[in-house]
């Protein structure tokens, strides 16, 4: 399979890309990257679960971009919701009133769960995380929040200081009162736990022990990605969330649930924390809200913390709140998850498909060390020796260091397949709405790409 296709692609033009090159190399500055040392692929267009360069070769998007496109490339029904809403009014400061800004709140609330009922829109994840942390301060009156290490919570001041992962480490010092813990990860345990429960009761014990010594009185809040995403696709285990939950109750904390990533069908559920019948006090969203398609995000809030600001100014805004674009797709997106049962395909598609074609290539390729996941949000973890679960390449690699992965990831490419790799991992995230042949075809390329990983292999089990 050589990865191009022309197939329901439209004509492209090498040239134009060319020329989208030239000006992107020359005027454009690219977010995490050393700029003279990378060379963007122009992107002409996309459908479905597949986007196509100029010239003409088409890729399986298993990363959903970055893991927002959930409702696919180019939806139709998305599309003409926003041309629609842009006919009759394209923005409205946030004082005003607005049917779609009302119809998409009223929406989100009625799928969240809890009593949380409230939205404060936002423009995207990282200033939804920074609004959350805001109003659990101000709801507490307590500056201190913990956030897990093995996390990503977005590129803005305060959003970068709750990150855990080394993208952090630049902008330091960062804001203060933000304090890290370790989160449950039973198969690289910080707890020496030998399976989920011994994990899930041990990862509780260490909260305890952090908000014990830094000051219950003093904790705003505890944020976290209820299923870590960029850094490993961490499913918590069972009773995990419920722990976290009951802490938060005994000592007055706000529990966020960070849900930019794994929310709105991602994990095979409006919200991942559905899976396990707990109610956070705020939700952070944005991503698969309405797939990328309008830069928007926001926080839901429960009517109690809601309430701290009946007379009270909230003390943050955005001029493009609830921006009404925005608000049009995440409820034209909402109805489409509805009327096709996307959230539903999700789910099976990780039952059916994604979850036993992963451990299927867990079995036949020794590279592979462990898979985990829920819904389309899946991860294969990447090792040179299964029983020392050596990883593929070590924390954080950079050059030649990371050549193992990038050559993995290449070998994708070529094959017609857009990866997501970070550190040691592949995850595999397409729509939410990719068909269950589409996801084989993926996971097929990567049972190819995987021999590339085997090469460097040296346990003895083999």
């Amino acid at each position: 399979m050589s990865g191009v296709r022309s197939i329901d692609t439209p004509s492209v033009d090498s040239e134009v890309g060319e020329e989208v090159r030239r000006k992107d190399r020359a005027h454009v500055f690219h977010s995490w990257s050393a700029q003279a040392e990378i060379d963007p692929m122009p992107v002409a267009g996309g459908k479905g679960s597949y986007f196509w360069d100029y010239n003409g070769k088409r890729y399986l998007d298993f990363a959903s971009q970055l893991v927002n496109v959930n409702i696919g490339h180019q939806h139709p029904k998305l599309v003409a919701a926003i041309q629609k809403q842009a006919e009759t009014l394209n923005t409205i400061a946030p004082p005003f009133a607005n049917a779609a800004r009302s119809e998409a709140a009223q929406m989100i609330a009625e799928v969240a769960p809890g009593d949380l009922n409230k939205v404060f829109f936002t423009n995207g994840g990282a200033d939804a995380n920074e609004h959350a942390i805001r109003m659990a301060r101000s709801h507490t009156g307590r500056s201190k929040v913990l956030a897990a290490y093995r996390s990503y919570h977005g590129g803005s001041a305060g959003a970068i200081a709750l990150t855990g992962d080394p993208r952090r480490w630049e902008s330091e010092p960062a804001i203060p009162n933000v304090v890290h813990y370790w989160g449950p990860y039973t198969y690289r345990s910080e707890f020496y736990s030998q399976n989920e429960a011994e994990e899930c009761q041990r990862a509780l014990t260490h909260l305890r022990d952090v908000i014990a010594v830094e000051g219950a009185h003093t904790i705003g809040a505890i944020i976290m990605e209820t299923v870590v995403g960029t850094n490993g696709i961490l499913v918590p285990p069972d009773g995990y969330l419920a722990g976290v939950r009951k802490i938060c109750d005994e000592h007055g904390i706000v529990m966020i649930a960070d849900e930019v990533m794994a929310g709105f069908g991602r994990c095979g559920e409006w919200f991942a924390i559905d899976h396990w019948n707990v109610a956070p006090d705020l939700i952070t969203f944005a991503k698969g809200s309405n797939s990328g398609y309008i830069p928007i995000g926001g926080v839901i809030i429960s009517e109690t913390i809601a309430k701290t600001f009946d007379h009270r100014p909230y003390p943050g805004g955005l001029t493009y709140s609830g921006h009404v674009l925005g608000c049009a797709s995440i409820a034209a997106s909402m109805k489409i998850f509805r009327e096709e049962n996307i959230i539903e395909n999700a789910r099976k598609l990780g039952e059916d498909v994604i979850g036993p074609g992963l451990r299927a290539l867990a079995e036949r390729h020794p590279s592979v060390g462990e898979v985990r996941g829920l819904g389309v949000f899946w991860a294969a973890e990447l090792v040179t020796d299964r029983k020392t679960r050596s990883p593929l390449v070590p924390f954080n690699a950079k050059g030649e260091d990371a050549a193992p992965m990038r050559e993995f990831a290449d070998a994708c490419k070529q094959d017609g397949l857009w990866p997501f790799t970070h550190f040691n991992g592949t995850h595999v995230v397409p729509p939410c709405t990719t068909t269950a042949d589409e996801a084989r075809e993926g996971l097929d390329i990567l049972d190819r790409a995987l021999d590339v990983a085997d090469r460097y292999y040296t346990g003895d089990d083999v």
